[in-house]
């Protein structure tokens, strides 16, 4: 097979490497093509365009596959834990016992947020949404950690990765506790990572914290399905911000931002939401699936299908096990948990559903086990930034210490040709 790809255009013939990645994926390398031909490509979104080289994560939406660095998600989520995953996403191997002590206690030295961080919690109403709330507080711990990480060097890199480790779950959860009306909480450092989290987020300041094991493990395989998903929006955006060498707490801040977009992290949350609007309107499940199979009905199926998994979301094969596994533990009697059983077993075994591969996604699976924890629903996409830290994290690292340029797409430009300016008493 030959290694270059011709372009031929006004009688010019011109070559271009072509590169294969370790799972033989091909690309086609453009980075002279303005250079040589005077053109550029155009490409909305980018579907087509890889904007870097990546060892993070490997996805195949064709053939339903999702590896962080080599390990299948399947296995991930059934053997190791998201600290585990964590430590494997960002350095690039899974750690042994006593690196992931290491790196657990060095977390735990850092899981204290600056008490006045919550003045500006104070400043928020409570009305606010809590991604809104998530952001600013990750921007403002730049301002109680001014210096810039150093990273020709792998200590201040790594002080900098468990300092954000530590204290983004306590933001996590001060914004969930404000949302509800709670006293701010602490951490209790005997706990595990996850554990600690669920501590933090449901303590009520007049009752002892229980463990609920099935919560903690449904907790902890979310945030693993959810840790890195490869170059997608928010991703791509904490990579673009850093290649202008912004620091990690202000890159993470607009990967914050760009995921709570509806169409990236908020499709759980308009999972529960569409639930809710069918509960209000009786709750048929027949109806809305005769809706949903009616291409003059406005009406979408949110949390089926996948703009990657053109198969299946491998995921949420894992993530199903474990709601089931809640709703069934916790015995909660809730009519939006019966409308998604109820849409689920249709989907299942629709034909309309079976043919297209409009699968329940972990979206769906994800909203239902959120609000079985008693989750709010606005706090969903802040669930969803918790897991997708790591994976963050990984990338920024990686875009740095490969010392990419700093981004800057071009454009076609469709505008007006040169017009002479009007002066205004003449427009």
């Amino acid at each position: 097979m030959s290694d270059k790809a011709i372009l031929e255009y006004g009688g010019k013939r011109y070559e271009f490497p072509v590169i294969k990645g370790t799972e033989d994926e091909l690309a086609i390398d453009i980075k002279a093509l303005r250079a040589e031909t005077g053109m550029v490509t155009i490409d909305p979104g980018y579907k087509n365009t890889g904007s870097c080289e990546s060892a993070v994560t490997f996805l195949d939406g064709e053939k339903g596959i999702l590896r962080y660095r080599g390990y299948s998600i399947e296995e991930l989520a059934e053997k190791a834990d998201f600290l585990e995953v964590a430590y494997l996403l960002i350095f690039g191997e899974l750690p042994n016992k006593a690196q992931l002590a290491k790196f657990h206690n060095d977390i735990k030295e850092e899981s204290q947020v600056d008490e006045e961080m919550k003045k500006i919690l104070d400043g928020f109403p409570k009305s606010a949404h809590p991604m809104g709330v998530l952001s600013s507080l990750t921007s403002a711990l730049v301002a109680f950690n001014p210096t810039s990480v150093d990273v020709s060097s792998e200590t201040a890199m790594y002080n900098s990765i468990v300092r954000i480790l530590a204290k983004f779950p306590v933001l996590v959860a001060w914004t969930l506790r404000k949302k509800k009306g709670l006293p701010l909480d602490y951490g209790d450092d005997s706990l595990g990572y996850v554990e600690n989290i669920h501590k933090m987020m449901f303590k009520r300041p007049n009752q002892d914290y229980k463990k609920d094991p099935i919560a903690i493990d449904a907790l902890d395989k979310l945030l693993i399905l959810h840790a890195d998903h490869e170059q997608n929006c928010s991703t791509s955006t904490v990579r673009i911000v850093g290649s202008s060498h912004a620091g990690l707490f202000a890159s993470l801040s607009a990967g914050i931002s760009a995921l709570w977009g509806p169409l990236h992290g908020g499709a759980n949350q308009a999972v529960l939401e569409m639930l809710e609007a069918i509960e209000a309107d009786g709750g048929d499940t027949k109806k809305y699936m005769a809706k949903a199979k009616d291409k003059d009905d406005p009406f979408r199926l949110m949390g089926f299908g996948h703009r990657v998994y053109k198969n299946f979301d491998p995921r949420a094969k894992i993530i199903k096990k474990a709601a089931d596994d809640v709703l069934g533990n916790l015995g909660i009697q809730d009519p939006i948990l019966d409308i998604a059983k109820g849409l689920e077993k249709e989907a299942l075994e629709d034909p309309y559903f079976v043919d297209r591969k409009l699968y329940p996604n972990v979206d769906f699976y994800s909203g239902i086990i959120y609000r079985a924890l008693g989750i709010p629903t606005e706090m969903f996409t802040v669930m969803f930034a918790l897991g997708r830290l790591p994976g963050w994290i990984a990338q920024w690292r990686e875009m740095r210490l490969r010392k990419e340029p700093i981004g800057r797409p071009r454009q076609v430009y469709i505008g007006e040709n040169l017009r002479s300016f009007v002066p205004l008493e003449k427009r």
